[in-house]
C-alpha cells in the first residue's frame, strides 16, 4: 500500500534549540593588556635612550682617536711624499750625470718655475711618479693625487 503518510514532528514536540551566547573564556583582561604595553614601551624608551647614550660615547671616543692620530699620519704622509722626490731627484741625478750641462731640479740649467722664488711647488703627478711602471702608477694614483690636493 503505497498511502500517502505527512512527516509531523515527534510527540511531545522538538527539544528546544539551545541560541544563547556563549561568551569565549578570557584569558587575559584589558588591564593586563594595557600594562603589557606600557611596559613595554617603557622598556623600548629606557633601551632607546641607553642605546643613543653608548652610541655618542663611541662617537665622542671615535673623534678623539682622530683628532689624536691625525697629526701623525699627516707628517707621515708628508714624510713619504718627501722620500719619493727626493728619490726622484737622486734617479734623476743617475740618469743624468753623464749629460753635459745639467742640473738636478732645472732645465738644463734654467729653472723651471720663474716667478715662485723660492717657494715650494708641488711637482706634477707625472714627475712624482717618472721613476714607476705603469702598473705602479694605476694602482697609486689616486693616493698620489689625495696627497697632493690636501
Amino acid at each position: 500500500d503505497a498511502s500517502f503518510k505527512q512527516d509531523l514532528p515527534p510527540k511531545g514536540g522538538y527539544a528546544p534549540i539551545n541560541f544563547k551566547r556563549v561568551p569565549a573564556k578570557q584569558v587575559v583582561n584589558p588591564a593586563i593588556i594595557y600594562g603589557g604595553l606600557l611596559a613595554s614601551m617603557v622598556y623600548g624608551y629606557w633601551a632607546a635612550k641607553t642605546g643613543q647614550k653608548k652610541f655618542l660615547e663611541h662617537k665622542v671616543e671615535m673623534r678623539s682617536a682622530d683628532l689624536a692620530l691625525v697629526p701623525m699620519l699627516v707628517a707621515e704622509r708628508d714624510r713619504e711624499y718627501l722620500k719619493q722626490i727626493r728619490k726622484n731627484r737622486d734617479d734623476e741625478y743617475e740618469l743624468m750625470k753623464d749629460v753635459e750641462g745639467w742640473v738636478v731640479g732645472t732645465w738644463y740649467g734654467h729653472k723651471v718655475y720663474k716667478t715662485t722664488g723660492d717657494k715650494w711647488m708641488d711637482p706634477d703627478i707625472n714627475d712624482y711618479y717618472a721613476h714607476c711602471s705603469q702598473s705602479e702608477r694605476s694602482r697609486f694614483r689616486g693616493h698620489a693625487q689625495k696627497l697632493l690636493l690636501e
